[in-house]
């Protein structure tokens, strides 16, 4: 193997495979370094988009920092911003990841490990109650006989929801290939393999719904706007819109900044607080049947803040992309002090549990609901 080149020669990459290292301004891309595993699927490229000046959903030119953080949870490399509008409170990532980064972050690492404090409390927080709660909304309505699901990953809501629909068709839309594996597991009929706002998928799926549900997606599309607008598209008139998301209005993230587990850097782009998103459907004639917190704050607030505090106060793990070759047991006491360190992760949670009951009454609820009905008699 041809020994690597002196430091001083190499380039800083815009992903520097030293967390420490500060991000470089435009230049060539870099080849990952040879302490990079031989095979490893990224190279180092271009990940962010040119900072904006003004808030993508109002167009306000008052922003301020909320905050700045590395990828807490999965440990790559990089630096990440997170603004607010001042007018409107708008959330966004600033600068925003390209297409590059976003799929360098959101891509599977063959031989990247696994920390049990934030992974168990991410897989442990009651998703499939979440799930069942989201579809008995939608009993009011009546047994849909369409019903499309955005960012549907393995179509796990379809498959949760069909308990309460047994006779409605659900399809899935997704960027991922998971969508076509839900589809030979027959958990929905049709998969739409890309995004909703896609003009091919958008032309195909236009006008043929009862519902569209997007639970917690908005968060992870880079134009949240196009993205509601294109599943009214998908609705038929007097169809119903099925959303949850996070809520950037939230007191915890205020009191833990950037350890609070929902900010989830650099996976989510946008946070968008309730009255916007209820404002943006009433200018399209939407009829807001529901909006609230209380069905659909996610207890994991302390609990995913001590997960991420323990994994970040530990030795840093050996990973795929660091520069610097791994110490022989660091990754065996890394998972050794972490697994010590799960009695506080599990007791921050039974906190979240016990204290849900009142939170969610509260401006400490983290998530919110809403169920708007598109008109019936012309589009928008």
């Amino acid at each position: 193997m041809t020994a690597p080149p002196p430091p001083a020669a190499r380039a800083v990459p815009d992903v520097p495979m030293v967390p420490k290292a500060p991000v470089a301004p435009a230049g060539p891309a870099t080849p990952v370094p040879p302490a990079a595993p031989v095979g490893h699927p990224h190279v180092s490229t271009r990940v962010h988009e040119p900072r904006r000046e003004d808030c993508p959903w109002c167009g306000s030119a008052r922003l301020r920092n909320r905050l700045r953080t590395g990828d807490l949870r999965q440990h790559r490399p990089g630096l990440f911003t997170v603004d607010e509008c001042r007018d409107c409170g708008h959330t966004f990532q600033n600068p925003r990841l390209t297409a590059e980064g976003l799929a360098f972050y959101q891509r599977a690492v063959p031989g990247a490990p696994r920390d049990p404090a934030t992974e168990g409390v991410l897989a442990l927080r009651a998703a499939r109650h979440r799930r069942r709660a989201a579809a008995r909304a939608m009993l009011r309505f009546g047994e849909p006989e369409s019903w499309l699901d955005v960012g549907t990953g393995h179509a796990r809501f379809p498959e949760t929801a069909r308990a309460f629909f047994p006779y409605t068709a659900f399809d899935g839309t997704d960027l991922t290939a998971r969508v076509e594996r839900a589809r030979t597991l027959g958990r929905i009929e049709e998969a739409h393999r890309g995004a909703l706002t896609d003009a091919r998928i958008r032309a195909r799926v236009a006008g043929r719904y009862d519902i569209v549900s997007l639970l917690h997606h908005l968060e992870h599309t880079t134009d949240p706007r196009a993205e509601l607008l294109a599943a009214l598209d998908a609705l038929r008139p007097g169809g119903h819109l099925l959303i949850e998301t996070l809520d950037p209005r939230c007191v915890f993230a205020a009191l833990l900044g950037r350890w609070w587990l929902p900010y989830d850097q650099p996976r989510r782009l946008h946070l968008l607080p309730l009255r916007n998103l209820r404002t943006e459907l009433e200018e399209h004639g939407c009829a807001i049947v529901t909006a609230g917190h209380r069905a659909a704050h996610v207890p994991h607030d302390l609990a995913g803040a001590a997960a991420l505090a323990l994994s970040h106060a530990l030795p840093a793990p050996d990973t795929p992309w660091r520069a610097i070759p791994p110490t022989p047991g660091r990754q065996h006491l890394r998972t050794a002090l972490l697994h010590a360190g799960i009695p506080l992760v599990a007791a921050a949670a039974v906190a979240d549990l016990g204290l849900a009951p009142v939170l969610r009454h509260t401006p400490f609820a983290n998530a919110y609901r809403i169920i708007a009905r598109k008109p019936r008699a012309t589009a928008r």
